[in-house]
């Protein structure tokens, strides 16, 4: 999820601090619904990276400093390839009971798996937990709104160390789209005062995903 911001109800309970693109991992006063677009081809890539950098620009949104804003030419992505457009099937967990997800902070995030995803990439398979959070999904506009994050391995070279996520929607049928030009970092990647969740250990790939956002330099 390009990027958006998550998070009056969150504030109220403290509980989720927004990380971008729907962010409702820091802590911004009015949460922001992501436009997941469901489409593929190049320029839909294209409208995710407009998206994302206006985001960066609005002080409203942005987790970059007052200062940062003023020379801010534009993040650095990953050139767009439509190979990291796939297309998942969505085994859903409804059994399963919602859990406090470590952050980068003393906060937990309380999450709940919604279900795994199971895809072919790079001629590999592979599958990642997706989650829901019980408290933003009573949000306008987050009902149906699903978090995936994960690390693999350009993580702490080309990318943020701490991995990066994606913002999803429940899909009518169990068929969704992956797209990792879609991937953004945590807001916490940009400034410390801000409060994101861990990507569990199972959701690594064991390939280096260059699509997205890349790691961020002052």
């Amino acid at each position: 999820m390009q990027k958006r911001s998550f998070c009056s109800f969150l504030m109220v309970l403290a509980l989720l601090s927004a990380c971008r693109d729907g962010k409702r991992y820091h802590d911004v006063q009015q949460p922001v619904a992501p436009v997941v677009i469901q489409r593929t081809g190049l320029q839909a890539i294209l409208e995710f990276q407009e998206h994302l950098n206006n985001e960066f620009r609005d002080p409203e949104q942005s987790p970059l400093t007052a200062q940062e804003r003023q020379g801010f030419a534009g993040l650095e992505f990953f050139p767009p390839d439509t190979t990291y457009q796939t297309w998942a099937r969505l085994v859903r967990s409804p059994q399963a009971l919602p859990f406090d997800m470590p952050t980068t902070t003393d906060r937990l995030s309380r999450e709940r798996q919604y279900g795994t995803l199971h895809f072919e990439l790079m001629g590999r398979t592979f599958s990642l937990e997706v989650y829901q959070s019980p408290d933003l999904m009573m949000t306008e506009g987050f009902e149906d709104y699903l978090f995936l994050p994960f690390t693999d391995l350009t993580n702490g070279s080309e990318t943020y160390h701490g991995g990066r996520y994606i913002d999803l929607r429940i899909p009518a049928s169990d068929s969704i789209l992956l797209d990792f030009n879609r991937a953004y970092n945590p807001f916490c990647a940009y400034n410390a005062e801000f409060s994101c969740p861990i990507v569990p250990e199972v959701n690594h790939l064991e390939l280096p995903v260059r699509a997205g956002v890349m790691a961020y330099r002052k």
